[in-house]
């Protein structure tokens, strides 16, 4: 069964002709073979989110924005936990979580949000997202398909990746990608600064931008303009 569902998520990737691998693509097949309102692709290393490889839609830009600037979300926990997250209904949690996620996610018309890690045998690579603008679980085949999905995107990552050169993102995982590099170049900044780990340098930037009530991108260029030190 396994093998069919493969099967079929490979065809839809491949049967659009030379472009088939594109990152835009892998999220719009994502959302499709579950049945989802859209698709995100995050990539992580270690503590540190690397961003937004893809997403389908504006709300899936949104979904994965919000977890990279707050650190919170589906996609963080199925990577740090290495397992499924699911929320079937984010304005009516069983249990409530992501208290600064929830509310922009809802009112941007998200109403369930479902992480899939995205591994290679021990290797995290991060996490694939899916949301419905409707509340209600996955069913059974869409969990099969999601898994699998997610399976498919580890390794596309991969191979996308495979000829880029050391500490480099190949030309083809940045073409659709977002990844915040202001904030990278912040977080070592800060890290210097603070003496502490580039993740947890990133916290601090995350808790300045919650407490002043501004975007990330906007404290990272303070920070990278030399308007700002965390140390002081």
């Amino acid at each position: 069964m396994a093998g069919e569902r493969r099967g079929r998520i490979l065809s839809r990737l491949v049967g659009r002709g030379p472009a088939e691998l594109e990152t835009k693509r892998l999220c719009e097949v994502c959302a499709e073979v579950s049945g989802m309102s859209g698709a995100g692709i995050t990539l992580m290393s270690g503590d540190v989110p690397r961003g937004s490889v893809c997403t389908s839609n504006k709300v899936s830009a949104l979904i994965e924005h919000l977890q990279y600037a707050l650190g919170e979300g589906p996609c963080v926990d199925a990577y740090l936990q290495d397992r499924p997250v699911l929320e079937p209904d984010l304005a009516e949690p069983g249990t409530p979580r992501w208290l600064a996620f929830a509310g922009p996610a809802i009112a941007a018309g998200v109403r369930a949000v479902f992480g899939f890690p995205l591994h290679v045998g021990a290797v995290r690579l991060g996490a694939l997202n899916l949301y419905c603008d409707r509340p209600g679980p996955l069913t059974d085949d869409q969990h099969a398909d999601a898994l699998v999905m997610a399976d498919v995107a580890a390794q596309a990552v991969l191979v996308l990746q495979a000829n880029a050169p050391p500490g480099k993102l190949t030309v083809e995982l940045e073409a659709n990608a977002d990844f915040q590099y202001v904030v990278h170049q912040a977080s070592g900044m800060v890290a210097a600064q603070l003496d502490v780990s580039v993740g947890q340098a990133l916290i601090r930037l995350r808790a300045h931008a919650f407490c002043s009530d501004r975007p990330l991108a906007a404290v990272a260029d303070d920070v990278v303009g030399r308007e700002l030190r965390l140390d002081a």
